[in-house]
């Protein structure tokens, strides 16, 4: 079994909470989320990817120029306040309300905000508790000197790929926009008021 498939598989295992003789993954599950709930800013800078396969497999490279901000995003369907004008119970609109983009895309715009000089690639789940939801989101260098050598990634130096995750141009950015077809979307195209409004 390769590397990548046992870090896969033990993931897998402490992220279901499940019990084994060798290692407590609850226990562990929930040391990372007390650790994570506890940094004083929300959008954070780690060393290194706490998924190194799902970090590879969006496009994270060890090297000069990329790095891994973890971002704190609070659950919920944000602040909704309640009309100052009366009216019936059905029609005050604070129940039942989702936002507008996904918790995923939120996290990625916040940090292509945090880190300006820095574009968003792409970011994958970590952990969740009660209260917070945690996604790493993985960024690149556009100027670096090692990111424009790379074959791979030097399209991100592009200008049309500046602000991708504050224009939507991200995995999840354009699945929230009703870009995304095939299986899985069939309520998302053409549009978000299309189908009763179910994309959302």
């Amino acid at each position: 079994m390769s590397f990548s498939k046992q870090v896969t598989n033990t993931l897998q295992l402490e992220y279901s909470k499940s019990k084994s003789k060798d290692y407590n993954y609850a226990q562990l599950y929930r040391d990372k989320n007390f650790e994570q709930r506890n940094k004083e800013a929300s959008v954070v800078r780690v060393e290194r990817p706490a998924n190194l396969p799902r970090a590879r497999a969006l496009g994270y490279k060890a090297k000069q120029g990329f790095m891994v901000a973890q971002v704190r995003i609070r659950k919920g369907s944000g602040l909704h306040r309640r009309p100052a004008r009366g009216r019936r119970p059905l029609r005050m609109g604070i129940l039942k309300l989702t936002r507008r983009a996904s918790k995923q895309s939120i996290a990625e715009r916040r940090a292509g905000e945090k880190f300006p000089n820095c574009e968003v690639i792409n970011s994958y789940w970590v952990g969740e508790d009660g209260k917070n939801t945690y996604l790493e989101v993985i960024l690149i260098d556009r100027a670096h000197p090692s990111v424009l050598a790379d074959k791979d990634r030097n399209w991100v130096a592009s200008n049309k790929h500046m602000h991708r995750a504050e224009r939507g141009l991200t995995s999840s950015g354009k699945k929230g926009r009703g870009l995304k077809k095939g299986k899985g979307h069939e309520k998302n195209f053409p549009s978000q008021r299309a189908h009763d409004r179910t994309a959302k």
